[in-house]
């Protein structure tokens, strides 16, 4: 069942994606998810800061986004993003990343990156993610909206490797928009988190979703208890891995992995 609103041309944000390797969806998330995300996030945040440049030293990230709430949880399984990435990816894609990045004043630049660039395919190539990035707070160019480089997800590894920083930073473009408001991109196309020179911190969500053969990044069967799967829709729980991809990866012993959320569920390696 098609659940995208009729207002929304995507053809037009296929056309972008193809052609650029982004486009923006102004209005994805609306103001009562904007303030359950808010709330949602805020006994997760003041923690701890990045581990190195690459994750920040200035920025939080809370890692497992989608099973801090419902509202994440919505958001990851939105009909118009998933409608987009049906007509990137083959079907039974996973979810690969899911977190919230909050960039706080004094945080610099990010070094320029495509997300998918751990899968070692040489470019240039398809996507093998494509990956959302959205506003809880406005993205300004002041305040650590992310960098892009529209049209680099065609360019190849001799591309990249001969790009010279000077004119790399002259190519970046940050992505301005309101809160509420959304990037989608290829994991080919290159990007940053942008530096935040302004005197409050910049916080976003931020999902991945990947081939269905490739390995994702975070480990959700791990890191998402079995009762809180149980509790999500159908599409989230295919999203998680808790589905089969012809013919027969991801199965659990040679059973589909829905039969390990049936109440009273055993491995069968423990079962007498």
């Amino acid at each position: 069942m098609d659940l995208t609103p009729a207002s929304f041309s995507i053809e037009n944000h296929v056309e972008r994606l193809t052609r650029d390797g982004y486009t923006i969806i102004p209005d994805f998330a609306d103001a009562d998810q904007l303030a359950q995300a808010r709330a949602t996030l805020a006994p997760h945040m003041g923690t701890h800061h990045g581990r190195n440049d690459f994750e920040g030293l200035e920025t939080e990230r809370v890692y497992t986004l989608v099973a801090r709430g419902k509202v994440f949880e919505d958001l990851t399984a939105e009909p118009r993003l998933l409608a987009l990435l049906d007509r990137f990816l083959a079907p039974g894609y996973l979810l690969t990343a899911s977190q919230a990045i909050c960039i706080h004043p004094g945080e610099k630049a990010q070094a320029a990156h495509y997300d998918d660039g751990f899968y070692r395919q040489p470019r240039p190539r398809p996507a093998i993610s494509l990956s959302i990035i959205g506003a809880i707070d406005e993205f300004t160019d002041t305040n650590g909206a992310t960098d892009i480089i529209p049209g680099s997800h065609t360019w190849s590894d001799a591309d990249i490797a001969a790009l010279d920083p000077r004119d790399a930073q002259a190519m970046l473009v940050p992505t301005v928009m309101p809160a509420g408001g959304a990037i989608v991109f290829q994991g080919t196309l290159l990007h940053r988190g942008g530096a935040n020179r302004s005197a409050a911190p910049r916080l976003a969500f931020t999902n991945q979703y990947c081939e269905p053969w490739a390995r994702t990044q975070e480990n959700f069967y791990l890191g998402v208890p079995r009762e809180r799967v149980k509790a999500m829709s159908p599409r989230l729980q295919d999203l998680l891995g808790y589905n089969i991809w012809p013919p027969f990866m991801g199965q659990v012993t040679g059973s589909h992995p829905l039969k390990s959320l049936d109440d009273g569920w055993v491995a069968p390696v423990d079962r007498v």
